[in-house]
């Protein structure tokens, strides 16, 4: 989701005049809890023009509701800026996919000369004509989104909101010219943006996800910084397109996920040519040599003790994680609450903050997921229960999701430690095999590397309480059965279940080793 905050343009002018006069203490106090006005400009602001503010605003608005999206982005230390639609459309799954799938078909390319395709031995990408190709599409999506609103008749700004007084915010364009509005009720959508290292040279360097997708040159030979999955899925397409890759690791591979799961990742993606730094983190960033692009020195030490490495890179891809952009929109001012270490909003579970008529969805909540589907739901069901006396809540409780690293891996419910944590290893069954894609057997490659896994709840007729899977269009395969898992299919009911031959999918309903009695999980045959 977007960050930054937006306003959306009605004139809003007797506002702007008393603040020009000075009287914004006045006006405040006009909105405060002894005077509140009978009327406000607004139904609903939306706070952040990503997935979920744009979903909320459209619904609001099928109820002939006055609703206004307020949307900025600030510039990347770099400059880098976007338009409408928030992260996942700009700088995030969008432009990520369609890189990854460019990997993908470098890959089949390679793959079709033993089906009998014949062409020139060297094969070359072209990086300015693949960002070129996705910045194409992703402007025609912003443009979409601009037509959207404008024909539901909502109100869109380009401009940064806070809030500056109960039920009043302050919009301000990339002119700097303010404007005030009010409304009953805000929605905050303003989702994170990505974390800097805080060394010498981070912000003057390094690159991050909100800079690579529209990189106006090929990165190079990269070191990407960190082990989430926006680096791990980065480092993958990078190298996918021919480029030397390595990946520095503080700790462990994809925190949160299964790490069974997560570290098969990482012996695939190193067999694939894609280097590991372990237990090193960068102190010092320096340029060498300028260019597009030029050539960087990373100095990085030990986690472990005092050694220190350097590295010559011409592109360092910081990607530490996401800070949610909840401290400089004048929360503070109108009360709510937010996790101070985190920048996390704390909600019930109606997406209601502490402050009863401002509300919250999407990457910015405590203890939530950060997923683009998960916020525009709940930016949805919330609308409903507002408007239209609905009271359906945002359920997340297995939800699917899937990393697009080279090895793709979809995930839904428990991990393996997760599943032990919870229910005890004695009340779970874990149930896996390896499989090999038939589409990889003609060009005789990555034999027993797919792998898949379901965990069951002994106790509670060995119900799917968790689902993984690693191998090619993991997330479509993710899908189906995240539905099954919804509607609380057990172990029995899956293996009753014919299977489509031959597909990866069909190894999901002929399981029968189990983790604990140890038996070989490699596959032979179809």
């Amino acid at each position: 989701m977007g960050c930054g905050t937006s306003p959306c343009g009605h004139s809003g002018v007797g506002f702007w005049e008393a603040h020009k006069e000075g009287s914004l203490q006045k006006q405040r106090e006009m909105n405060g809890h002894t005077v509140v006005p009978h009327s406000y400009d607004y139904d609903l602001i939306v706070i952040g023009g990503g997935s979920g503010g744009l979903a909320a605003a459209k619904e609001a608005a099928k109820y002939e509701k006055k609703v206004m999206v307020l949307d900025f982005v600030t510039p990347t230390p770099l400059g880098n800026s976007w338009g409408l639609g928030g992260t996942c459309v700009n700088v995030g799954c969008i432009p990520k996919k369609l890189m990854h799938q460019a990997a993908l078909l470098g890959q089949a390319l390679q793959d079709s000369r033993k089906f009998g395709w014949q062409f020139p031995e060297e094969v070359k990408h072209n990086w300015m004509t693949m960002t070129e190709s996705v910045q194409n599409y992703i402007g025609s999506l912003n443009w979409g989104y601009r037509v959207a609103l404008r024909e539901k008749k909502v109100t869109y700004e380009n401009a940064y909101g806070e809030f500056v007084g109960p039920h009043t915010v302050k919009a301000t364009n990339k002119r700097g010219v303010e404007k005030l509005y009010t409304a009953e009720r805000f929605l905050i959508a303003t989702g994170e943006r990505p974390r800097y290292l805080g060394i010498p040279g981070d912000k003057e360097y390094c690159i991050s996800s909100d800079d690579l997708f529209s990189l106006p040159y090929c990165p190079g030979k990269t070191l990407v910084v960190g082990a989430s999955y926006v680096a791990l899925e980065c480092a993958g397409f990078l190298a996918g397109v021919g480029l030397d890759v390595t990946v520095m690791v503080r700790s462990i591979l994809l925190r949160g996920f299964d790490q069974d799961i997560a570290n098969k990742i990482g012996e695939y993606m190193e067999e694939h040519g894609i280097n590991f730094i372990r237990e090193f983190v960068p102190i010092k960033v320096e340029q060498i040599k300028e260019g597009t692009p030029g050539i960087l020195k990373v100095t990085s030490k030990s986690t472990k003790g005092n050694e220190i490495i350097e590295g010559e890179y011409n592109t360092v891809l910081l990607a530490i994680g996401r800070d949610a952009c909840t401290r400089k929109i004048g929360l503070d001012k109108v009360g709510v609450i937010i996790n101070e270490k985190t920048g996390k909003i704390p909600v019930n579970d109606k997406e209601q903050t502490n402050v009863p008529y401002i509300y919250a969805i999407g990457d910015i909540l405590q203890d939530k997921l950060e997923l683009t589907p998960v916020a525009i739901q709940a930016g949805r069901l919330l609308v409903r229960r507002l408007y239209a006396g609905a009271t359906t809540k945002c359920d997340y409780v297995n939800v699917p999701t899937t990393v697009f690293t080279p090895l793709e891996y979809g995930a839904c419910g428990y991990s393996e430690e997760a599943a032990v944590e919870e229910f005890g290893e004695e009340n779970i069954e874990v149930y896996h095999s390896h499989f090999w894609p038939l589409e990889w057997t003609v060009p005789s490659r990555d034999n027993n590397k797919c792998y898949a896994k379901i965990i069951c709840n002994i106790q509670d007729s060995e119900r799917v309480i968790g689902f993984h899977v690693l191998g090619p269009n993991a997330g479509e395969v993710t899908q189906g059965f995240a539905a099954a898992m919804k509607c609380g299919i057990t172990k029995e009911q899956l293996d009753s279940t014919i299977g489509i031959h031959p597909v990866c999918a069909e190894i999901f309903t002929t399981l029968t080793v189990t983790k604990r009695s140890g038996e070989n999980t490699l596959l032979s045959g179809c």
